[in-house]
């Protein structure tokens, strides 16, 4: 679950960076409940890809504990 809402938050944050850079506002859903800088949406998108990255982590650090057997550490 944490892999998902990190990849959400990832897209709203680039989608907030991009179009305050590159259009004439912020695009997502994010705008509509806070105005943030351009730099912090690329502060949103390393949370996101932070929680993403950990997310994954803890899923393939749980499926080789599960390969190993109740018996190894």
């Amino acid at each position: 679950m944490r892999g998902f809402l990190g990849f959400i938050i990832m897209i709203q944050g680039a989608m907030g960076f991009i179009g305050q850079a590159f259009s004439d506002g912020a695009w997502g859903l994010l705008p509509h409940f806070v105005d943030l800088p351009a730099v912090a949406y690329l502060g949103v998108f390393a949370a996101g890809a932070a929680l993403a990255v950990w997310g994954e982590a803890d899923r393939k650090r749980k499926q080789n504990q599960q390969q190993a057997g109740p018996g190894a550490s």
